[in-house]
């Protein structure tokens, strides 16, 4: 198996576009979170989440038509466009001959859905936009990155919801690992729409205003959109063209026990990142850093924390959560812990979980780096994502001499 590196970022977030400002945003404790602007939500009680503002599509991809694709394929591919230079990778060029494209989602063009339902509703199918028709199939997500970088390999969109950018990781790793390209581009990508909103109101899973991880007097999670990438290089590729490297892919785990829908398992989690450990081959003492799934939920919290016990024993890493700054960015939501993660390896810093004042007398092992980031020597990382049906992917990252 040959050796994986992080050699491109492209983080578009509530909190930042771009590594610079994502980066900016992660150690000052910036909160992403406004009352929603992308459709109308005087209907509900709770009006807040993490949307892009100021996303101008136009000016940070060159080669796809931002008007042909819909919201989230947007996102994908300017994240990737974003990446791909920060890599120093130049679309179209030879790199790209056999380089492909994973990116996970939960909702895929969710936009879309909800314009062609409203479409139907007022003129029946012969009011349906046959363009809007075109933009909803959420495979598109991956076509965009590959178009708008040149990409000839395969293209694979993962539907597994908000562990998805973290398995989208994990292929992705397999396959510059395995030999089958050099580089590949992974992350992934949702936009804030009515119906997970809806949803997650109904589950009793939203808060107001502010998401609280690990927080005694935590309610629930904030929804939120963004599109997160990172390009994946063999190290051998990336030292020959004097990349820069932020850190190694060491590994990751994935299993499902499909035990309920919406309850997370706190033995599965704990087997999920036994697996990661031992695929990465680390221990859990070799481990510095959680990125933690962190939603802010009362269950969710609770189980991951449990299970966080359960393997690493009394003495627990620092474990935040990024969702307390952006929302939950669903899809996305492990490529930008994974984003926050190889950051925390490669500045030397912890990324805080903010809106946290009181101790959970349940949790009491967990330090969860408190409103505003920590310096910290981050040889080894660990990125949690959690998912609806038991669908568990945890990703583990190391420093590079």
């Amino acid at each position: 198996m040959r050796r994986v590196v992080v050699t491109g970022l492209g983080p578009v977030s509530s909190i930042g576009i771009g590594v610079a400002a994502f980066l900016s945003a992660l150690r000052a404790g910036r909160s992403g979170i406004s009352p929603i602007a992308g459709f109308d939500a005087s209907g509900f009680p709770h009006r807040h989440a993490g949307e892009v503002r100021d996303f101008r599509p136009e000016e940070i991809v060159r080669r796809i038509r931002p008007g042909e694709w819909g919201h989230s394929a947007q996102l994908a591919a300017c994240a990737a466009r974003l990446a791909a230079q920060d890599a120093g990778l130049e679309p179209g060029g030879a790199w790209a001959d056999e380089a492909g494209a994973v990116i996970g989602t939960t909702s895929g063009e969710s936009q879309v859905v909800e314009s062609l339902v409203d479409q139907q509703m007022a003129g029946g199918l012969a009011g349906m936009s046959v363009a809007s028709i075109r933009q909803l199939p959420a495979e598109r997500l991956s076509y965009a990155v590959a178009e708008e970088l040149g990409l000839a390999g395969e293209a694979l969109t993962l539907a597994t919801a908000c562990s998805a950018s973290n398995y989208a990781i994990g292929y992705a790793y397999d396959c510059v690992a395995s030999g089958e390209a050099d580089v590949m581009v992974a992350g992934g990508a949702d936009s804030v729409c009515r119906w997970a909103h809806a949803g997650f109101y109904r589950l009793g899973a939203l808060t107001e205003k502010e998401c609280q991880p690990f927080d005694a007097t935590r309610s629930g999670i904030l929804t939120a959109e963004g599109g997160a990438a990172l390009v994946l290089e063999e190290a051998g590729h990336a030292a020959a063209r004097g990349a820069r490297v932020y850190a190694e892919v060491l590994g990751y785990g994935v299993n499902c026990d499909a035990g309920h829908m919406v309850s997370p398992n706190e033995e599965n989690i704990a087997a999920c990142m036994r697996i990661a450990h031992r695929k990465a081959g680390i221990k859990p003492g070799d481990v510095d850093y959680i990125s933690a799934h962190g939603t802010g939920t009362r269950a969710n919290d609770l189980v991951e924390a449990r299970a966080i016990r359960a393997v690493f024993g009394a003495v627990t890493p620092p474990t935040s959560s990024i969702k307390s700054m952006l929302g939950h960015t669903m899809g996305a939501a492990s490529g930008f812990g994974a984003i926050a993660t190889t950051l925390a390896i490669a500045e030397g810093f912890l990324p805080p979980t903010i809106n946290w004042s009181t101790a959970d007398p349940d949790m009491p092992w967990i330090d969860p780096v408190a409103g505003t980031s920590r310096p910290a020597e981050v040889r080894v990382a660990q990125n949690n994502g959690f998912a609806f049906g038991g669908n568990n992917a945890i990703t583990v990252f190391g420093a590079v001499e």
